[in-house]
């Protein structure tokens, strides 16, 4: 689940080509790439990948390059929040689905769904609450999507609170304690689901964001505020449970969530997200779910909102 990333510098040095033949493998699918904000990650697996396959080409066929089975997949581009789900997701597919490929981009929820609606991707992974209904997504997406064929497919609840170092030796039990002087905060980025939820908490405690010290300190990941954490660069974080255990820190709830996959289908990408959703809902899939703590799945594949 945490495994090694590279940059596509580090790459280019890896393989002794430049970083413009990197991009351009990228690009084509010869080397698939995500996205944390700004920033392009290759994980450890498709280097390995892209190794054996580079292995398996004669060298006359090297400099000619053939189109491989890359070229023959669908490419879906899935842009939104991080989550370990959409990880763990992106490696089934790789290795169950040949048809199609995942490209995703974690940029933040409401980056995310902005991009679907203007058709920049495929799907969108949220979690958005709205202040006034105090529900989940379905009241920014009938906003956007009005005469766009979509499908809102529930992924899974999870748990949002505070992430704080074990034992929690600063203890830090409530929002009020983020007004202390000996607390240092890591926030999300602007834009991010979890950044959503902590500024109506915020809110609804009467708490003015220049008064929580560290509230300009932003990370693009669960995963990355909670490193913050664990290195002491704060000591408390915003976030989900799962990140808190996967780097043995100590989590203390605060609300509930609801993650969602919003499809919008167009006559290019209809197979390969029907492929996908099929995915999605198996029985394989589910199942596979249960080495992931901290997610509430009874909901995993059920069709809560479409407009097809």
């Amino acid at each position: 689940m945490n495994e090694q990333t590279y940059t596509p510098d580090e790459i280019a040095t890896i393989f002794k080509i430049s970083k413009h033949t990197v991009y351009e493998l990228i690009k084509r699918g010869e080397l698939r790439a995500f996205k944390v904000g700004n920033k392009m990650r290759i994980e450890q697996e498709e280097v390995n990948r892209f190794k054996e396959s580079m292995t398996a080409i004669p060298k006359h066929e090297k400099a000619n390059p053939q189109p491989s089975q890359a070229h023959l997949q669908h490419t879906i581009k899935i842009t939104g929040s991080h989550d370990f789900v959409i990880e763990h997701l992106l490696k089934i597919v790789r290795k169950n689905l040949t048809s199609i490929s995942l490209q995703p981009a974690f940029i933040g929820s409401l980056e995310g769904l902005m991009t679907l609606y203007h058709g920049d991707s495929d799907v969108a992974a949220i979690h958005l609450l709205d202040p006034a209904s105090q529900t989940y997504n379905i009241p920014f997406i009938k906003q956007l999507f009005i005469h766009e064929p979509i499908t809102v497919l529930r992924l899974a609840a999870r748990e949002q609170g505070f992430i704080v170092k074990k034992e929690n030796p600063k203890q830090i039990r409530d929002f009020k304690d983020l007004l202390r002087k000996d607390v240092t905060f890591i926030n999300r980025q602007k834009g991010s689901g979890t950044r959503f939820i902590f500024d109506h908490y915020l809110s609804q405690h009467d708490i003015t964001p220049s008064d929580v010290n560290g509230y300009d300190k932003e990370e693009w990941t669960h995963l990355a505020a909670a490193s913050g954490i664990s290195r002491s660069a704060g000591d408390v974080a915003f976030g989900i449970s799962t990140a808190a255990s996967q780097l043995g820190l100590d989590f203390i709830p605060v609300t509930k969530e609801q993650f969602d996959l919003v499809f919008r289908w167009n006559a290019q990408n209809k197979d390969a997200l029907q492929a996908l959703i099929a995915l999605i809902q198996s029985p394989d899939f589910i199942d596979s779910t249960k080495e992931l703590e901290g997610y509430d799945f009874k909901e995993l594949g059920t069709i809560i909102y479409g407009t097809q």
